[in-house]
């Protein structure tokens, strides 16, 4: 993709974002971009820094490990790391990375808390939920939500902020809203049991279903192809 390209794909996500806030009645700055550059070649997102984002989302630990050390000289960059994680590269992303979406188990937590670096301000993490109930895909079950909540809300170098989610696909806008309308439900619950807590995100919303996740409360919404283009094989 030209930066030409990349500059009008990047102005119409935008434009699209705001007219999604603006139909659902919410405040322009109610949500934001997170530009999804996994599988994307570094100059791509330098050129996207250029024209003003400054949050990208990285599924695969190595490939986002050498595009940081590329990128080192762009200020203000905000790395955000949504894939599955591993334990035993956990490390690399506490150590390099200022959110993660994808925590799911007390296990990971507590390695992400020892392995944060305490120069660093905590890591933000946002539990992710199988909100669809599909065996295949990471995520914790609503049920489990308070408890792990409270694991992380006692580990110093973790910040819960929120709760993300990847539905499954569906056809009409209402079948789209109906799982995103739960996890807002989640979160507002967890608010009501940990009013300390700084819950203040909801990460969902992709290129097939921004609209939903806007009507819904996402204040996240995470595009790669709308931005980047279609990955490569």
């Amino acid at each position: 993709m030209t930066d030409t390209l990349l500059s009008e794909s990047l102005a119409s996500a935008r434009k699209r974002l705001a007219r999604a806030l603006y139909a659902a009645e919410r405040p322009a700055a109610a949500a934001r971009l997170l530009a999804v550059s996994k599988t994307k070649p570094a100059a791509m997102i330098r050129a996207a820094w250029a024209l003003g984002q400054r949050e990208f989302g990285e599924s695969y630990v190595q490939e986002a490990l050498e595009k940081q050390a590329e990128l080192r000289d762009l200020n203000g960059i905000i790395w955000h790391f949504i894939g599955p994680l591993q334990s035993n590269k956990s490390r690399a992303v506490a150590e390099r990375f200022d959110w993660v979406h994808s925590v799911d188990r007390d296990k990971l937590a507590r390695r992400l808390n020892e392995q944060r670096p305490t120069e660093l301000p905590p890591l933000n993490v946002c539990l992710q939920v199988n909100v669809s109930g599909e065996a295949s895909k990471s995520g914790v079950d609503f049920e489990a939500l308070p408890a792990l909540a409270e694991t992380i809300l006692a580990l110093p170098r973790l910040r819960l902020r929120g709760l993300m989610a990847i539905p499954a696909p569906a056809a009409t806008l209402e079948a789209q809203r109906a799982p995103l309308a739960r996890l807002h439900q989640a979160l507002e619950a967890l608010r009501a049991r940990f009013p300390e807590a700084e819950l203040d995100t909801l990460s969902m919303g992709m290129s097939d279903d921004l609209e939903a996740a806007i009507l819904e409360g996402a204040t996240l919404v995470r595009l790669g192809t709308a931005i980047f283009g279609a990955r490569e094989p």
